[in-house]
């Protein structure tokens, strides 16, 4: 057995040792002959994919190189320090694959998705193999604590099914809002979002006066051509002048970042376009496929990374506008010791499904997202400790001058946060079960409206 996993786990490794822009072309080119596709346009579908996710990966690299200056020398200006370092999902990832029970917990719940989908408990294939190892962490953390392998096989299969169903639900939002038919969205860190989410528009829906309060980019200005503020060009330079100012920038200095910024703003959408081009051909024609050979099958989904979303407007604007208040934010929670900057850009990506829940409203959207950021915080404070601890058991070469590692988005994430503690037997976990159990079927019930 232990031969077995061993070998499994050199191939899985070797695998994902590819960037995730070429791992997903490479699943969906079968899966778009599968889906008897002609060669020339499944192989030019896959280059779109593989491409607009490369150029989604080099813009977000820009974008810290840009924005990382800045944050430093906010806390170097205002005389702060804060004992954890925010190195993003990188090492995070590391330290899921690094462990025996990956090779495990991955095969498990591709079978645990084919379960679902043969007993009609979703419509959802997941596809996005890259985005596994959000399952398989959980599973790592509680194995490491409860030493448990039947404890961490579990926690991985719980959450992967939970994100499975909220996939599941995010279809109809992203088909209402960017026309896209069969695709779902496939993170932990952001369908995880959708029964907060779709709970906070309709708290919003309730209130007087805030309800009327409507703000989407998306919308073009009824005499033609989009208003100043509505392009997310515009939005980046102001963003840019904010953290500048923050910074202490000369004139040069804030300039150049003030358009740079913007430029991400410009790409970002242009690379979103290749994968939404290449994966709703892919997946139309899958889709067609299967509904064709299995009538039960009709209205089935595509879960996907969030890269498809990069063209929404008000997905820029949403992310992008949350980025100061985040570092505002962590300069006066109490309890923080974390200034985002690894996963700060992540953002964009973490409140896409959020944002178009509020039906493209920023305004909302924002005001969502803000109770979100606290928890990214102080869970990505809290549990510091134990990524550090299992970073360097991983042999991983922090070189962070001792201080602590934790993630801002990824490391704070609240569902795995509270599984974490769930198979702990923590009362407190134990205790939310009802209120998770609402917001899930609070989902739900807004899910059946939809279709």
């Amino acid at each position: 057995m232990e031969t077995i996993i061993a070998g499994l786990s050199s191939v899985l490794s070797a695998f994902f040792s590819f960037k995730a822009y070429v791992i997903l072309p490479a699943f969906m080119f079968p899966l778009a002959l599968l889906a008897r596709m002609r060669l020339k346009e499944a192989v030019f579908s896959c280059i779109k994919i593989g491409v607009g996710f490369a150029g989604v990966f080099a813009v977000f690299s820009f974008f810290v190189t840009q924005i990382s200056p800045a944050i430093e020398a906010i806390i170097r200006v205002r005389g702060l320090d804060y004992p954890v370092v925010d190195v993003g999902w990188p090492p995070l990832a590391a330290i899921t694959w690094s462990s025996s029970l990956t090779p495990l917990v991955i095969p498990l719940i591709m079978l645990l998705n084919l379960a679902m989908l043969a007993t009609r408990t979703t419509k959802t294939l997941y596809i996005d193999l890259w985005n596994y190892w959000h399952f398989a962490l959980l599973g790592v953390l509680a194995q490491n604590v409860t030493g448990s392998l039947v404890l961490g096989v579990a926690a991985s299969l719980v959450v992967a099914a939970i994100t499975i169903k909220c996939a599941d639900w995010s279809a109809p939002f992203v088909k209402r809002e960017t026309g896209l038919d069969g695709l779902a969205i496939s993170p932990l860190s952001v369908a995880g979002l959708l029964p907060y989410a779709v709970a906070m528009d309709s708290a919003f829906d309730a209130i007087p006066g805030l309800r009327r309060l409507h703000w989407d980019p998306s919308k073009k200005a009824a005499a033609g051509g989009p208003r100043l503020l509505q392009e997310p060009m515009v939005i980046g330079v102001v963003v840019g002048l904010a953290l500048s100012l923050l910074a202490g920038y000369d004139l040069k200095a804030t300039l150049e970042t003030a358009i740079n910024i913007a430029a991400v703003m410009f790409l970002l959408p242009k690379c979103g376009a290749l994968i939404g081009e290449g994966m709703g051909a892919v997946s139309s024609a899958f889709k067609l496929l299967v509904e064709a050979r299995f009538s039960s099958m009709r209205g089935l989904s595509i879960a996907v990374d969030t890269g498809i979303l990069m063209t929404h407007p008000s997905v820029i604007a949403t992310g992008l506008m949350l980025m100061p208040v985040s570092i505002l934010l962590a300069f006066i929670i109490p309890g923080n010791r974390i200034i985002p900057l690894g996963d700060l850009p992540n953002l964009i990506s973490v409140m896409s499904l959020t944002t178009l829940i509020m039906g493209g409203n920023v305004l909302r959207a924002v005001l969502a997202g803000i109770p979100v950021i606290a928890s990214f915080l102080l869970i990505a404070s809290n549990m510091a400790p134990l990524y550090t601890s299992q970073a360097t058991a991983a042999g991983l070469k922090l070189g962070i001058g001792g201080r602590e590692i934790s993630a801002f988005t990824d490391g704070g994430n609240q569902a795995r946060y509270w599984l974490y503690h769930l198979f702990q037997g923590d009362w407190i976990a134990v205790a939310a079960v009802p209120v998770v159990a609402a917001l899930l079927w609070f989902a739900w019930r807004k899910y059946r409206k939809m279709v």
